[in-house]
């Protein structure tokens, strides 16, 4: 199904989500049905059981027998303080066997509008893609068919097959333009968790997520779960909608701001801006997951567990002259410092000084002040500049923009912090190649340095940098184990 986009922080950002707990079917198997359902369906979108969006998917019959597959919708959430909001409207042309053959997608990604179309020519897919005035052509080879994202809960049923088999397809990503593989696991006759007979599978459309699928035996999506219902996309009707659709632009409530929040364990008994360094352990951490461990903070991993140490209780380290890869002084995607505006307004802001941690604080108090926070996103350094507003990563994004072209080393992180000492909360911010070493830099409160309480997990402000965030919410705990005044 199509809403799935919406859900990567960048992918999900929302979003390393999920682990689920493998359920055991009993032996089954299915004989291949003809053709997929046609007709209309309509599927509210939740996170934590609240509406927050809504999709619509329209299967018709071609007259040469392949079909036509329309889907619309639209989607707002916030999930770890990052604001994703989405509508998009998309045609595919697919064969019989629902191999795609043509697009049309219209889409609009936190405020950012694109249109896509294109088409199979042997060997991949030729993409057209026109954003901002500016048109661009890409063939993204293929190694087989391609499928549209829409069709992926409908092709086990189409091939047939029993308990326990596994379908490896690729299909095509229009928010990325990118080809991608996804593995589709068919597990057998299994009730909806509200009762419905259904054939449920599970695929791994996100990175670590698994995301549960509940379809009935004509192939049409009854539920989809991520996360044991954390969120679900499940079909409804469009009288059952209407509310929500009518509603949503005018939702701006944290959807999941509670279930985000890390409590800490005690609360810290002096205030942060009193705090000289802190050291906090972070259960459930995972094995697998990165660790961000530089001259900033110390960070030790045991048995799933982290232990991170800031501020004067870190471990200090002999600062090295050694300077950072030269990509932290790249333009990026969405940092784009090379930018004539962003290379002019660092020379305004920081270019009369001469050492680079009093560029940092010029650059860093002159975001504070020339961004009005809000919830949203502006989507890049760029577009904050010219908006004025955005969140912590508008803030971080332009910042780290201003810093390298001001010639500084500049990354961007994500992690956790905290303002009342009770909680801590998913945030981004940056660090600055300073005097030989990392010093953490929060343009969103005007801190040069950041105070103590900046715990960073991940470098990187693109979605698949910031998925794995998505597999700690609701799951970690966080232990403060010393505090230095």
């Amino acid at each position: 199904m199509r809403y799935t986009n919406f859900l990567r922080f960048g992918r999900a950002a929302l979003a390393a989500f999920f682990l689920f707990l493998l359920v055991v079917a009993p032996a089954w198997a299915a004989s291949p049905i003809a053709a997929p359902p046609l007709g209309e369906r309509w599927f509210g979108i939740k996170v934590n059981d609240e509406y927050m969006g809504f999709s619509r998917l329209r299967i018709s019959r071609l007259p040469d027998g392949g079909y036509r597959i329309d889907g619309d919708g639209s989607v707002r959430m916030q999930i770890m303080g990052f604001t994703r909001e989405a509508t998009f409207r998309e045609q595919y042309l697919v064969t019989p066997a629902l191999t795609l053959r043509s697009f049309e997608v219209e889409q609009s990604l936190s405020g950012k509008h694109a249109q896509l179309s294109g088409k199979m020519i042997g060997g991949g897919v030729q993409v057209r893609r026109e954003a901002d005035g500016k048109v661009t052509e890409r063939f993204l080879k293929s190694r087989g068919e391609v499928f549209p994202a829409s069709v992926l809960n409908l092709l086990p049923l189409m091939r047939g097959g029993s308990s326990g088999r596994q379908y490896r397809v690729q299909f095509f990503d229009p928010e990325d333009v990118r080809i991608k593989e996804v593995k589709i696991s068919l597990i057998g006759e299994e009730r909806t968790p509200d009762g419905q007979p259904a054939i449920r599978m599970r695929n791994d459309l996100y990175p670590f997520v698994s995301n549960d699928i509940w379809v009935d035996r004509q192939g049409n999506t009854l539920l989809e779960s991520v996360r044991d219902g954390l969120v679900v996309t499940k079909a409804e009707s469009p009288e059952i909608l209407a509310p929500l659709i009518s509603g949503l632009a005018l939702s701006q409530k944290d959807l999941i701001y509670d279930f985000s929040m890390v409590r800490a364990t005690p609360s810290l008994s002096r205030p942060v801006a009193e705090l000289k360094g802190l050291a906090v352990r972070i259960e459930g951490y995972g094995e697998t997951l990165p660790l961000l461990n530089d001259s900033f903070q110390n960070v030790e991993r045991q048995n799933g567990n982290l232990t991170i140490r800031t501020g004067s209780l870190r471990q200090e380290r002999a600062a090295t002259q050694a300077l950072p890869p030269a990509h932290y002084l790249q333009p990026a995607e969405r940092i784009e410092s090379a930018a004539p505006q962003i290379m002019s307004r660092a020379a305004e802001v920081a270019g009369a000084v001469s050492t680079a941690s009093e560029k940092a604080a010029r650059l860093a108090d002159w975001t504070a002040r020339w961004l009005e926070d809000s919830i949203d996103d502006s989507g890049s350094a760029l577009a904050a500049l010219e908006k004025k507003s955005g969140n912590c990563q508008s803030h971080a994004r332009l910042y780290t923009a201003l810093a390298r072209a001001a010639g500084i080393p500049t990354r961007f992180v994500s992690g956790l912090v905290t303002q009342d000492g009770k909680g801590f909360l998913y945030h981004s911010w940056a660090e600055s190649w300073i005097d030989g070493r990392w010093l953490a830099v929060d343009p969103t409160f005007n801190q040069t340095p950041a105070d103590p309480s900046h715990l960073a997990l991940f470098e990187g402000d693109r979605p698949a940098d910031l998925a794995p965030l998505v597999s700690l919410i609701g799951r970690i705990r966080l232990q403060i184990l010393e505090q230095a005044p």
